[in-house]
């Protein structure tokens, strides 16, 4: 596949239809429908497609237009109120998940979609499923969730630290070797499951390198001003990077379908980051044939009566 230009966005705006087109090529290199031969060592983080820095600038423009487009289709998601979309978010520590969302919806309205962060799961949430506190966060029909982590933490954060799965209290007879294959198994029928029910989910692993990560950590504690966002635990997790690669490895591999695909995205440059998530939403949103709802001929007479009664003021 020829890969897409960012040349001249700045000099003339783009059509709809080119900038669907572009959409779809910077995101097809990226998906991952199928997992059995996914290799994560095989991809790079610092990876632009053919783009480099001096494009940059271009790409934000490309990237303005994109989440203008992207408005126009969420407001006629809204308005057809069939389809929900569900984007999950997973990555490392500072790979760009908080700023790659705020830039991408943008120009979303706010009513149209709900952000759910999910933290370490709380008492309550220990007494259930682990699906059960974002089964409650599922987006209704017309707008757009996003997960910020999400129940992939099971096959993640838990895996690197077995001890969390003591916490959940489950039987002992349940926790056996096969707990990751039942629990990919799992998540992949509730994915399919949503689908079935008009949710479509697009999953987002946003691929920093460990360099890259640890560039980030040091301007993180060397500037005061960003200080705020700097954990200790940060400096923990980052020790278990090999299993954390591991485990998204496996992850990745066990639940990449064609119904609810991942975006493995690079993400050393923040810029090239959030092009690819822009292209990826436009692109899914765009092959759902959305449309404003058609007003009948009977609505359509009561619209002009009430138009003639306000002239008529």
């Amino acid at each position: 596949m020829s890969h897409p230009t960012a040349s001249g966005p700045a000099a003339s705006p783009f059509g709809k239809a080119e900038i669907l087109k572009r959409a779809k090529g910077f995101c097809a290199p990226f998906r991952i429908s199928e997992g059995d031969h996914f290799r994560l060592d095989r991809l790079d983080p610092t990876d632009t497609l053919h783009l480099d820095k001096s494009d940059k600038k271009a790409a934000q423009a490309v990237l303005a237009e994109g989440v203008e487009l992207l408005a126009e289709l969420q407001d006629k998601l809204y308005a057809q109120d069939r389809w929900a979309l569900l984007l999950i978010f997973q990555a490392m520590d500072a790979a760009g998940k908080d700023g790659t969302i705020k830039h991408v919806m943008s120009g979303v309205n706010p009513q149209g979609c709900q952000v759910s962060s999910f933290k370490a799961p709380s008492s309550v949430d220990l007494d259930h499923d682990y699906l059960w506190r974002a089964n409650q966060c599922l987006p209704e029909r017309g707008r757009i969730g996003i997960f910020n982590r999400s129940y992939y933490e099971e096959t993640l954060v838990v895996r690197v630290h077995p001890e969390l799965l003591a916490r959940q209290t489950l039987p002992p007879e349940l926790v056996g070797d096969d707990i990751w294959k039942q629990r990919f198994h799992d998540i992949r029928h509730y994915e399919d499951y949503l689908a079935r029910n008009g949710v479509v989910v697009r999953k987002f692993f946003l691929h920093v390198s460990k360099q890259e990560q640890k560039r980030r950590f040091l301007e993180r504690l060397e500037n005061p001003e960003k200080n705020w966002k700097f954990s200790a635990g940060d400096i923990q997790e980052r020790a278990h990077w090999e299993a954390y690669m591991d485990a998204y490895e496996q992850t990745i591999r066990h639940t990449a379908t064609t119904t609810a695909p991942w975006y493995v995205v690079p993400a050393d440059n923040k810029w090239f980051t959030r092009l690819v998530v822009a292209a990826a939403v436009i692109d899914t949103l765009d092959g759902l044939g959305l449309a404003y709802p058609r007003v009948g001929d009977r609505a359509r007479a009561a619209l002009a009566a009430a138009h003639q009664q306000l002239l008529a003021e």
